[in-house]
């Protein structure tokens, strides 16, 4: 964070932050990423936490016969997000779940940057059934939105706390 002092942290389940990042589903993620950017256009001095959605999405095609096929969209996290190297913990049910952040940043017009941490559960300490608490966003019954919710809340400050001066 280059030593800069932040003082508005921006949490939302998802965000638009490029077309290619399959990190938004509508609405919310496109008014949360306009947010951002002009957050960074204006020098707002704030960061942002989201969950890093891994699965769930799909791009529509149509065959020949005009019949639309689902595929799954494949993105490669490493490719477009910077893997950090503080690591937190959540308590859910009691039991921890750990959590790596992943970063993005979003350079405004006037050259300032916003950094976007989007929050990973998907690692080999955490059982399998909380490995996969971050991959779908709005996927699941309301149990894996509450668990996503602890993870945003109480795993973003904490996150946070561990990464950027506040």
């Amino acid at each position: 964070m280059n030593g800069q002092k932040v003082s508005i942290a921006y949490f939302s389940i998802e965000m638009a932050l490029e077309p290619c990042m399959p990190t938004y589903c509508g609405g919310l993620g496109i008014l949360a990423g306009d947010t951002l950017r002009s957050a960074a256009d204006l020098k707002v001095p704030m960061v942002a936490v989201t969950l890093l959605h891994r699965k769930g999405y799909f791009r529509q095609r149509l065959d020949e016969s005009g019949w639309q096929h689902d595929e799954a969209a494949e993105w490669r996290v490493e490719e477009f997000l910077k893997e950090l190297p503080p690591r937190v913990t959540v308590t859910i049910e009691g039991r921890p779940v750990h959590l790596r952040a992943w970063q993005y940043e979003i350079t405004g017009v006037t050259g300032s940057v916003v950094s976007v941490f989007l929050l990973d559960a998907d690692l080999p300490e955490n059982a399998e059934r909380d490995r996969t608490l971050t991959h779908y966003l709005y996927g699941g019954d309301t149990y894996y939105r509450l668990c996503q919710e602890v993870i945003l809340g109480i795993g973003g400050v904490r996150m946070l706390r561990s990464i950027v001066v506040v």
